[in-house]
């Protein structure tokens, strides 16, 4: 799944105000845009409905959107989309390139990333 600009922009608002219908989302992303129709709103939400990121319910006669995966479920899709494409079964490439990428963390971060890691073994058994 690859995500475009406006997709992400609209993600981000509803990850701040779910439950929001077109006017809303577009009332908000045309004025950080600098323009754009409430078609190409609409158009977006759609799109990321049926690429399953958003649910949607009608209340009257619009409907209402929500992000499905919270931020870091949708960006460990969007990683596992992508290093599925160039990653076999039990190959280390990928701890090789988070490692990589880990180089520019800071002591809070690293700190943070080891929290994290500790928590998964412990939710292994």
């Amino acid at each position: 799944m690859v995500l475009g600009e406006l997709e992400k922009q609209v993600l981000q608002y509803l990850w701040a105000h779910p439950d929001s219908d077109v006017k809303q989302v577009h009332s908000v992303l045309a004025t950080q845009r600098g323009g754009g129709t409430l078609n190409t709103i609409q158009s977006t939400l759609d799109r990321l409905f049926k690429k399953g990121v958003l649910s949607r319910h009608k209340k009257g006669l619009a409907y209402y959107y929500q992000a499905k995966l919270d931020r870091e479920h949708l960006i460990a899709k969007l990683i596992d989309n992508v290093t599925s494409d160039f990653i076999s079964e039990g190959e280390n490439s990928l701890i090789a390139a988070f490692s990589s990428i880990s180089s520019d963390l800071d002591d809070s971060q690293l700190e943070e990333l080891e929290n994290l890691i500790k928590q998964q073994r412990k939710s292994r058994g």
